[in-house]
């Protein structure tokens, strides 16, 4: 990675289609670095984070498989306060390190995308790393149905990681752009990033 690639922060509440919008951009020629998939990568077996995690929160928080109970995790996030604070201070600077190591990976010049689903809630820390703010946004309803109808989680349950999240005034707050990825099919929302992407970097679709 060179200073002339351009820097885009990728961001949108659970649901909003935002991994959707990722890989319209990598099709359109930029490099991608999931930090929700490397914070996954962390967390699973054999992962990086698993013995800090075992030591923080007890085996208790280890499934059989020897990941991370993600599901447990989130319950004990809802009900201890301080549980998210423990958790991050864990990942995050071992998600950075992986952040900078896959965008080193990116051509010269390449648009690297930064899909960050806590942009916003990491306060000015992602949103000074970054050239510009993607944000993929869609109404509360929208976002309950897309969840439960994909991971069989409840309403509730849903409706609470919500309210954990930024609000869409928020996120629209640091936004240099805003997709609105509701009642549009696939294509338009491909068009309506497409051409985000060509004002942004000057280029059409790659290939």
């Amino acid at each position: 990675m060179d200073r002339n690639n351009l820097l885009i922060g990728l961001t949108g509440g659970i649901g909003s289609g935002k991994s959707t919008v990722g890989h319209i951009l990598v099709k359109l020629g930029g490099h991608l670095v999931d930090t929700d998939a490397i914070s996954r990568r962390l967390s699973a077996p054999g992962g990086l984070a698993i013995g800090p995690l075992r030591e923080e929160f007890g085996a208790g928080m280890i499934d059989a498989q020897g990941a991370m109970d993600r599901a447990a995790m989130r319950e004990l996030v809802f009900r201890d306060t301080t549980a998210r604070q423990r958790l991050e201070a864990i990942l995050h600077p071992l998600i950075n390190d992986q952040t900078h190591v896959e965008a080193a990976r990116a051509a010269p010049g390449q648009p690297i995308v930064f899909d960050v689903p806590l942009l916003v809630e990491s306060g000015s820390r992602w949103r000074e790393r970054v050239d510009r703010v993607l944000v993929v946004d869609c109404s509360n309803e929208t976002q309950v149905e897309r969840v439960m109808a994909r991971s069989g989680v409840t309403r509730e349950m849903v409706e609470r990681i919500i309210a954990q999240q930024a609000t869409r005034a928020a996120r629209a707050a640091v936004a240099d752009a805003v997709v609105l990825n509701d009642g549009i099919t696939l294509v338009e929302l491909q068009h309506a990033v497409a051409g985000i992407w060509e004002a942004w970097t000057g280029r059409a679709r790659a290939g």
